[in-house]
Parts: C-alpha cells; structure tokens; sequence
C-alpha cells in the first residue's frame, strides 16, 4: 500500500529535520525560544505539511499543503544562512544542509509541477 512514507521527498525532507535539530542543539542558549525554535519550526513544517496534504482530498487540498510545504523550506533555508552569517553553523555544515534542502525544493517544486498537471 503506497503511503506518504514511500514519497522519497518525505523520507529527504524527515533527514533534514533531524539534521536541523542536531545542528541546532549546539545554538547559544539564549536562541532556544528564538533561531533555534523558529528553525526547528520550519524544517519539521516541511513533511508535515507533505504527510498532511497526502491524505486530503483532491489535488488542490494537496497543492494547498505542497505550497505550505514550499514555503516553510524557504523560510527554513533563509533561517539557515541566518545561523551561519552569525557563526552559529560552520561552513561545512551550511553547505551540506543548503545542498539537500536545494535538492528537496527542486524535488518539490517539480512534484508540485507534477500534481497541477493532473487537475
């Protein structure tokens, strides 16, 4: 049976929320109610919206959902060279994690494409 679990921009997107919490758990403690909340938010926004939208009804229920998805990814993205413009992530880290979520905007943006196709 196909489930939101067997989308492979779910599995990518539930990788980068784990990482975002990792990364983050080294934050100043005076960022835990501000960066550090704000981007844990957005990254664990990204699948939920996409496991949300996966069980509607009807493709503009989930094209409602993929875009909340889409945004979240760029409030997160933007949340990310936040961190690093203020040292809180190394460059290394911030290349790694910009790199995969890229990979997912790109992945969402074109499955979005894919389910406006269908209407």
């Amino acid at each position: 049976m196909n489930t939101f679990r067997n989308l492979l921009i779910w599995q990518k997107s539930m990788n980068l929320a784990t990482e975002v919490y990792q990364i983050t758990n080294s934050f100043p403690k005076e960022e835990i109610y501000g960066l550090s909340s704000q981007i844990r938010r957005s990254s664990i926004s990204i699948p939920s919206n996409i496991a949300e939208g996966y069980g509607r009804d009807g493709n503009s229920d989930y094209l409602r959902f993929l875009n909340i998805s889409i945004s979240s990814l760029f409030e997160m993205q933007t949340q990310l060279e936040i961190s690093f413009n203020l040292k809180y992530i190394n460059e290394n880290q911030f290349n790694k994690i910009n790199g995969e979520s890229r990979e997912i905007e790109r992945m969402l943006s074109a499955f979005i494409r894919k389910i406006k196709d269908r209407k």
